[in-house]
C-alpha cells in the first residue's frame, strides 16, 4: 500500500492478510486438540493409577512430526472463495471463537476416548504395554490426519474446498503414513520410541477412531451452517 496506493493493490493486500490470518487460525484449531487429548490421557491415567497410554518420548514424536508434515501444510491452503465477502473482523475479538474452542475440546475428548479406550482394550486382550501404547500413539496420529481435512475450512466441507486443491497437504499426509508405519514396524524405531508391531486388525480400530472424528466435526460444521442466520 505504501508503494502503490491503487485501490486494487489495497484490495489485494487486504485479501492476502485475510488469507494468512485464516490459515493461522486453521493451524491453531488443528494443533490444540492434540495437546488437549495428550494432556487428558496422562491426567486420566494418573488419576486412575494405571499405566500411561503414551510416553513422553512418544508425545515428542507425535508433536514434532505432525507439526512439520501436517500442520505446516495448512500454510499452503488456497484462499477460500468467500474470503472477501466476510464482514471485517473486530480487532478486539479473540483469535479463537467460542465455536472453535468448543470444537477443540470436542476433538480433544474424542482423542482421549479413542486412545485410552483402545489402550485399555489391548491390555484386556493380553497385549503388552508397549504394543498397546503403539496403538494409542497411532490413534493420535491418524486422528490428527483426518481432522486435518476438517481444518482445511473451518466452516465448509472438504467437498466445497476441493480434495486435491492443496497437494502439499496430501504429500505431507503420505509421508506421515510412511513414517508412522516405520514407527510401528521398523526395529530400530521400536527401540528408540518404545513401540512394537501390531496386528492388521488394530488398524481398522485406529482408522475407525479417526473417521469418527472427521464425521462428527463435519456434522458439527453442517449443523452450525444450518443454524446460522441467513
Amino acid at each position: 500500500v505504501l508503494t502503490d496506493d491503487d485501490f486494487s493493490s489495497i484490495v489485494a493486500a487486504v485479501e492476502e492478510g485475510r488469507g494468512v490470518f485464516a490459515n493461522l487460525t486453521k493451524f491453531i484449531t488443528w494443533t490444540l486438540p492434540t495437546n488437549v487429548g495428550e494432556g487428558l490421557v496422562i491426567l486420566l491415567a494418573v488419576f486412575l493409577g494405571v499405566a500411561l497410554p503414551i510416553l513422553p518420548v512418544q508425545i515428542l514424536w507425535v508433536n514434532m512430526t505432525t507439526a512439520l508434515l501436517l500442520g505446516l501444510m495448512l500454510a499452503f491452503e488456497p484462499k477460500e472463495q468467500d474470503l472477501m465477502l466476510r464482514p471485517p473482523r473486530d480487532p478486539e475479538s479473540p483469535i479463537l471463537s467460542r465455536a472453535l474452542l468448543t470444537r477443540i475440546l470436542l476433538v480433544g475428548v474424542m482423542l482421549l476416548i479413542g486412545a485410552f479406550g483402545l489402550f485399555e482394550l489391548a491390555l484386556m486382550q493380553g497385549m503388552s504395554e508397549v504394543a498397546a501404547r503403539t496403538i494409542a500413539v497411532n490413534v493420535f496420529v491418524f486422528g490428527e490426519k483426518l481432522y486435518l481435512f476438517n481444518c482445511r475450512s473451518l466452516t465448509r466441507s472438504i467437498v466445497a474446498v476441493g480434495l486435491f486443491s492443496n497437494r502439499w497437504l496430501l504429500v505431507g499426509v503420505a509421508i506421515m503414513i510412511v513414517l508412522q508405519l516405520a514407527f510401528t514396524y521398523v526395529p530400530f524405531m521400536n527401540t528408540i520410541f518404545h513401540s512394537a508391531p501390531i496386528d492388521a486388525e488394530w488398524w481398522l480400530s485406529i482408522l475407525g477412531v479417526g473417521l469418527a472424528i472427521y464425521l462428527i466435526v463435519e456434522a458439527e460444521k453442517w449443523l452450525r451452517r444450518r443454524l446460522a442466520p441467513a
